[in-house]
C-alpha cells in the first residue's frame, strides 16, 4: 500500500515510528506537509494538489495535524475522504475533539462519565457556575489548549473569578470544571485503535503540580484497565468519530471521568511506558480497513425508504423482555438483529436462542416503523438524562 503521513514535523518520534512500522510491513510511505496542499473543487472531480502538482493516489493517510492548523488540516482530510482515500481520523472527528466544549457536549448524554462542566460568558454567571460544579477549588481550561497549556487550578472562588475575567478580556473562551480531588496529579491515557484499547498508562505529576502531562515533567507507567475504563475509552473515541485516539480519563470515586479525547495522540510516552508497538497496531488497522472497507449504510442511497440501521434500548416494560430472539418474532416484523450489547459484553450476530434482557441494546437493520413501535412512548414530564432509545437513525427517507 501507499500511505501518506500528514505532518509538519516528519522528524518527530510519532511520525518516524509510524513510518518505520509501515515500512516494516512492506508499505510505501511519504510525508506530506499539511500546509502545502491546494484543494480543487469541481463537479464530480474532487482533487488535491501538493506543492503545485496534482497529488498521486494514496491508499490511506495518517493525519498528525497540529492544533494551529486544525481548520485547514481538516479541510485537506475532508478532501481525501471525498476522493475515497481511507483516513485514520475523520475530518469531523478531528474538529469534534479539538473543541473541548463540543466534545463534552457530544459525550454528556451518552452515559459517558465526565467531570461537571460549565461554560459561561457573562460575569454575573461565573460564581453561580462555580457553585454548580461543586465550588472551589475549580479547574479552568482554555477551549483549545493542549499538553496541559491553558489548564489552571483556582483554589478559591475569588481567584477563579479573576482568572476567568482576565481570560475573557483577552477574548479567550474557557470552561469551568469540577476538581476531581481523588485523582489529583494523576490521570489515565488509554490509546484506542479501532475497537480496542491497545495500551494504557497512568501519568503522575511531579511535586505540587496537578497537571500530569508527560510534557510537563510527569512520569508514566503501564496500567491494566478494567472493562469499564476500556469501554469508556472506546465509546468516547467512536462517538467523536475517531478510529485512533488518546482518551484521557480521571479516576473518579464513581468511575472514569473523560477529560479529553486527542485525535493526534503522541506515541513516545505510551510506547515508552508500556513497551507496546502502538504504531504497528495503527498500521494493522489501516491494512484491515483498506482490504475490508467499512460500509456506512447511512450513505447508501440504495436502501429502501423506511429502512435503516438503529440501536434499540430495551426498557424494563418492553413485551420482548424475557423472550428469546426467536420468540420475540423480530424477524417476522422485518427486523434483523446484528449485535446485542449487554453491559461490557457485545454479542455479534446473536442466535435465535439468545435471551433478551431489560437494558439490552440491540443493533438492528430493518423497518424503522416497526422498530419505533417496539419502544413505549415517552411519558411527559422532566427530561431524563439518558440516551434516546433509537440512537442512530439511517432512514433513507431522511
Amino acid at each position: 500500500m501507499k500511505i501518506g503521513i500528514l505532518s509538519r514535523s516528519p522528524k518527530c518520534y510519532s511520525s518516524n515510528r509510524l513510518r518505520e512500522a509501515a515500512e516494516a510491513k512492506g508499505h510505501e510511505v511519504k510525508f506530506l506537509d499539511t500546509l502545502r496542499f491546494s484543494i480543487e473543487l469541481m463537479e464530480n472531480e474532487p482533487e488535491l494538489y501538493y506543492r503545485g502538482k496534482e497529488l498521486e493516489q494514496f491508499d490511506a493517510v495518517i493525519p498528525r495535524i497540529g492544533t494551529s492548523v486544525t481548520y485547514f488540516g481538516s479541510a485537506v482530510l475532508r478532501q481525501f475522504e471525498q476522493m475515497d482515500t481511507f483516513c485514520v481520523a475523520s475530518s469531523q472527528g478531528v474538529l469534534n475533539s479539538r473543541d473541548k466544549l463540543r466534545a463534552l457536549q457530544s459525550l454528556s448524554r451518552q452515559e459517558i462519565g465526565i467531570a461537571d462542566t460549565a461554560f459561561v460568558r457573562d460575569r454575573k454567571d461565573i460564581l453561580p457556575a462555580i457553585e454548580r460544579v461543586g465550588g472551589a477549588p475549580v479547574v479552568i481550561k482554555l477551549l483549545e489548549g493542549t499538553q496541559g497549556v491553558g489548564v489552571i487550578l483556582a483554589e478559591t472562588q475569588k481567584v477563579a473569578e479573576a482568572i476567568i475575567e482576565t481570560l475573557h478580556s483577552a477574548k479567550q473562551n474557557v470552561l469551568l470544571q469540577k476538581f476531581v480531588a481523588e485523582s489529583r496529579g494523576k490521570d489515565i491515557r488509554a490509546f484506542v485503535v479501532g475497537n480496542r484499547v491497545v495500551a494504557a498508562m497512568r501519568r503522575t505529576a511531579q511535586g505540587q503540580e496537578f497537571r500530569s502531562n508527560v510534557h510537563r515533567g510527569g512520569s508514566a507507567e503501564e496500567v491494566e484497565l478494567s472493562p469499564e475504563y476500556r469501554k469508556t475509552a472506546i465509546r468516547s473515541a467512536h462517538l467523536l468519530g475517531l478510529r485512533v485516539a488518546g482518551v484521557d480519563m480521571l479516576e473518579g470515586a464513581d468511575g472514569p471521568k473523560v477529560m479529553e479525547v486527542n485525535s493526534s495522540p503522541g506515541l513516545e510516552g505510551i510506547e515508552g511506558a508500556t513497551g507496546v508497538d502502538v504504531a504497528g497496531s495503527i498500521i494493522e488497522l489501516i491494512e484491515d480497513q483498506v482490504m475490508f472497507p467499512e460500509l456506512d449504510i447511512r450513505q447508501r442511497l440504495s436502501v429502501a425508504v423506511g429502512y435503516g440501521v438503529s440501536e434499540l434500548f430495551i426498557p424494563e416494560d418492553s413485551d420482548i423482555v424475557g423472550k428469546t430472539l426467536a420468540e420475540s418474532q423480530l424477524r417476522d416484523r422485518d427486523i434483523m438483529v446484528l449485535s446485542l450489547e449487554r453491559g461490557d459484553e457485545v454479542i455479534p450476530n446473536p442466535h435465535g436462542d439468545q435471551m433478551i434482557e431489560s437494558e439490552d441494546r440491540l443493533l438492528c437493520f430493518g423497518s424503522q416503523k416497526e422498530m419505533r413501535d417496539l419502544i413505549p412512548p415517552r411519558k411527559p414530564g422532566k427530561r431524563k438524562r439518558t440516551r434516546r432509545p433509537i440512537a442512530m437513525s439511517t432512514d433513507a427517507d431522511g
